[in-house]
């Protein structure tokens, strides 16, 4: 009897191609450098997620949590127990929150790697992991995340980047979880074919989903690896169709899955101030305007800011809708107006400019309503590889402060460094962890790839969830 003719990888579906790059991920293909890079991201989620804990809205999620009482050995950060799909939609929830996370920029679209971490840290700790495994399995996120995001303009197309977050999320917790190729494209079909995520959650009024959205894929993806390693399938023309993504983008998806590199985290940028990753140019440059000439809120009577055309159109005022009136948390952090007058009116933007009492204050109301933004080619056309801005401050007397930014720290050309990252993880866990608490987990961070994930996961049990930051903390400058 004569055989069939053995596929060749090209022509397999393309979560098999997924599901065997993320089984094929070694120790060998994270280099030095690459190492050291993952631990300044993990590092900075960490921080992102402990500012987070004592949040009005992740109390909300903890009351849920303990109503559906599921039990389970997987660590609630600030403390509790639970299942790991629970403990990804927690965990990936206090690292969004706080908006200071880190990003990935692509033309059409960008995504947030490490709304990967909570899901592969729940995982790591449900198999009691080691520190290496959990890196290498969020490696292998990151990857497959960044890489769907840089050969499809997702948001462009009306889409979401929680669709390329539920196939890099699977596909890590499934790795954790000792899936097979098989197994792990049956993880990655069933989580991605329910979470087809649109663009509106961005749109005004913005709402409390836009940040929790995030931690749905990641309790989803959990719950896909595990059922798909109990034999569970999905549907193996997920990408190539017939109705696959492919036909619902209206274009080929041709990325190489057979590049064992994890090289994509050299191209994440990271955040020094609460807000989008669009507004941070825009930010750094009217506080370095306060700080170098004194100036006063109370002196200030406009501020014209030109943007590349995606700060525009996502907070700006442009096609996601007017930015005249924010009232919550999630509409602060997408609006360059609130954010520029928290900015000139408090000399930061940390989580305490934030707080909806803060935002609908008159004072900021009052000030962000003579806060003008505008689309600027000049800096469009350096985008994303540049973020860029230009702010004109004039004051009552008259006078007009100018500066052009290009790129800012944290961006590309600009990257944060260690020891700037342990400076902004000390700002954001300083009320909710004690020194030597922070110490440690700095410590831990380092050596996480010569450690067992319970080591980590000690340390986060133990951090505090009642307290506030002070809203004139300085952060880091």
């Amino acid at each position: 009897m004569r055989t069939a003719p053995k596929q060749s990888i090209e022509t397999r579906p393309a979560v098999e191609r997924i599901g065997t790059f993320a089984a094929a991920v070694r120790s060998e293909h994270l280099t030095i450098e690459n190492r050291r890079l993952f631990k300044r991201n993990i590092l900075d989620s960490i921080g992102c997620a402990i500012a987070a804990v004592a949040g009005p809205s992740l109390q909300t999620l903890r009351d849920q949590i303990e109503e559906y009482r599921a039990p389970g050995r997987c660590t609630l950060i600030g403390g509790g127990k639970t299942s790991p799909d629970q403990a990804a939609l927690f965990n990936s929830a206090l690292v969004r929150y706080v908006d200071l996370l880190d990003s990935y920029m692509a033309q059409g679209g960008l995504c947030h790697p490490s709304d990967n971490f909570g899901t592969i840290l729940a995982a790591a700790e449900y198999v009691g992991s080691s520190g290496e495994e959990f890196m290498l399995a969020l490696a292998a996120a990151y990857e497959i995340q960044c890489r769907f995001t840089a050969c499809v303009p997702v948001m462009a197309k009306g889409f979401n980047h929680a669709i390329q977050l539920a196939i890099s999320a699977a596909a890590g917790a499934g790795r954790l979880f000792g899936l097979s190729v098989n197994e792990l494209a049956n993880a990655i079909a069933i989580a991605t074919v329910d979470n087809i995520s649109l663009t509106c959650v961005h749109a005004e009024p913005v709402s409390q989903w836009k940040g929790f959205s995030p931690g749905i894929t990641g309790m989803r993806a959990v719950y896909a690896a595990s059922l798909a390693k109990r034999g569970f399938t999905g549907p193996k023309g997920l990408f190539e169709g017939p109705y696959g993504l492919e036909q619902m983008f209206a274009q080929p998806i041709s990325v190489n899955w057979e590049n064992p590199s994890l090289d994509v985290v050299k191209q994440t940028v990271m955040k020094k101030y609460c807000s989008l990753i669009h507004g941070q140019p825009v930010l750094e440059a009217v506080l370095d305007l306060k700080r170098r000439h004194g100036l006063a809120a109370n002196e200030i009577e406009n501020v014209h800011c030109n943007v590349f055309r995606p700060a525009f159109e996502f907070a700006g005022g442009g096609s996601f809708g007017p930015k005249d009136h924010p009232e919550i948390k999630e509409q602060g952090d997408y609006n360059l107006k609130y954010l520029v007058a928290a900015a000139l009116l408090d000399g930061q933007v940390g989580p305490a400019q934030l707080e909806e009492l803060r935002i609908q204050a008159p004072d900021a109301q009052a000030l962000l309503a003579r806060v003008e933004i505008h689309p600027d080619e000049r800096f469009s056309a350096r985008y994303p590889q540049e973020l860029g801005a230009d702010v004109a401050i004039g004051t009552k007397d008259e006078r007009v402060f100018l500066k052009e930014q290009h790129g800012y720290e944290g961006g590309l050309n600009n990257p944060m460094s260690w020891d700037r990252t342990v400076e902004k993880f000390h700002w954001l866990g300083e009320p909710f962890a004690d020194e030597d608490l922070r110490k440690r987990l700095i410590r831990v961070v380092q050596e996480l790839d010569a450690r067992p994930i319970s080591d980590l996961m000690d340390l986060l049990a133990q951090v505090r969830c009642t307290a506030t930051f002070p809203r004139t903390h300085p952060g880091i400058q």
